[in-house]
């Protein structure tokens, strides 16, 4: 069986395949090229890269399973490999951990003004600290403030869980979930036992207008979820963070609400075009960036990995 993993697979995973007896290609295929490429291979492996599309899935005449490393499945094309009885499997528990921590990551950024700070000081630390230390010291602390969440789900469970943790209010916001439980854990060696706290969810509309900060944990594909009557919505020192999708926020609405002090802050890990093509959002002093990392940790990557691995072993042994 071959397997083109074309965003790439952790490297145990790849031993653990090859040991079962799967060849892995793993040189990157361009999108552009891949429908004249895929009937070579019986599994296909992404991340968000590569789109799935209709004549990828009709030009894999050996492609039997479409694996998605990581939690969404809106870069492939689910209901058609279904009808053309292709399995798709991806890995939604994985990432979790590190695309909350990298929630926080933006939340602390924004709150204490470090995205500024670390444009400011390699050029003027030195000649103009004193002024760089009265325009970055009004920030503002975690604790006791509202974390609004959009979509609560695994990710955003784990994101509320470290809220608690910081003493943050939580709130939240999913059409499909009603309530659901959040369980605070200590370290492995620690003796205090795991707490368990319920959350009611609310409307989207309650979170965006109580919410210190709103937080998105939600899927690509259904147009805009934040635009400019959301962002009127939110208080006017609020921050906005999205490290789910690029797509769910109309990034021109967003950059106007920034510069208008609609809101206050943004950290942004995803874009509506990556790499991103409307640079504004890239030049505000009170946007936190990254550049779609939030599975990539060593240990995301190894659970991913593992998980896949699994997978795939158990869908050719039935």
């Amino acid at each position: 069986m071959k397997i083109l993993a074309n965003d790439g697979i952790d490297q145990a995973a790849k031993i653990a395949l090859e040991a079962k007896g799967f060849s892995i290609e793993t040189t990157n295929v361009p999108q552009a090229e891949l429908a004249t490429r895929i009937s070579e291979y019986d599994v296909l492996l992404v991340r968000s890269a590569t789109k799935v599309t209709k004549d990828i899935i009709d030009a894999g005449s050996n492609l039997k399973l479409v694996g998605r490393a990581g939690v969404g499945l809106d870069n492939i094309d689910t209901a058609y490999a279904n009808e053309k009885n292709i399995a798709v499997v991806n890995t939604p528990a994985a990432s979790s951990t590190s695309v909350a921590e990298l929630v926080f990551a933006h939340l602390f950024s924004i709150c204490r003004m470090l995205q500024y700070s670390n444009r400011q000081m390699p050029e003027n630390g030195v000649s103009q600290f004193n002024q760089l230390k009265k325009q970055t010291s009004a920030g503002v602390e975690l604790k006791g403030k509202t974390l609004g969440l959009i979509g609560f789900g695994r990710i955003g469970r784990e994101a509320a869980r470290m809220a608690f943790g910081l003493g943050m209010n939580v709130i939240a916001f999913d059409p499909m979930i009603s309530e659901a439980d959040v369980e605070i854990s200590f370290h492995p060696d620690s003796d205090l036992p795991t707490i368990k706290k319920s959350i009611k969810t609310i409307s989207k509309e309650e979170v965006l207008k109580r919410a210190d900060f709103v937080s998105l944990h939600i899927p690509g594909g259904q147009g805009y979820v934040i635009a400019e009557a959301e962002l009127n919505l939110m208080k006017k020192g609020a921050g906005l963070i999205n490290c789910a999708r690029g797509g769910v926020v109309n990034e021109h609405d967003l950059v106007n609400a920034l510069n208008n002090k609609t809101i206050a802050y943004a950290g942004l890990d995803v874009f509506e075009k990556e790499p991103p093509v409307y640079e504004d959002i890239l030049k505000l002093d009170n946007v936190s960036l990254t550049p779609h990392i939030g599975a990539s940790t060593l240990e995301a990557q190894k659970r991913i990995g593992d998980e896949m691995a699994d997978q795939i072993i158990n869908f050719f042994n039935k």
